[in-house]
């Protein structure tokens, strides 16, 4: 596991947010734009936090969450899931997926950096 934050969104806006903020307060912080891509990248950082959007392209969060579960060398990635989706079922199915935390959009950037933070330090940081 490194130290490495991994946040995947398909919204550049959201994407360059999130990012400048975890960055500016001393994460090495890795992006992608789609789950595909969320996904190579935590298989070659090992992030020791995710943040992930639900609704991406090609996997979306859930399932990249699923994969990262599923791989030994990513099992204490601690996993932030970002999404519009605020009904109970939906946040029942990530907290179920094995999520960490759940951040409802929209959101303030202090409160997810804040639950990054948690996670990080749960990690081992």
């Amino acid at each position: 596991m490194s130290d490495v934050v991994l946040v995947a969104d398909d919204d550049d806006d959201i994407l360059l947010l999130v990012t400048t903020r975890l960055t500016r307060d001393g994460y090495d912080v890795v992006s992608a734009r789609n789950g595909v891509e969320a996904l190579a990248l935590a298989q070659e950082h090992e992030p020791r936090v995710a943040v992930l959007d639900v609704g991406m392209p090609g996997l979306d969060g859930i399932e990249v969450l699923t994969a990262i579960r599923g791989t030994a060398a990513l099992k204490r990635t601690r996993v932030v899931l970002l999404t519009a989706k605020a009904q109970e079922s939906d946040v029942r199915r990530g907290y179920d997926a094995g999520a960490d935390a759940y951040v409802k959009k929209p959101f303030s950037p202090a409160e997810l950096a804040g639950r990054v933070r948690e996670l990080y330090e749960l990690a081992g940081g």
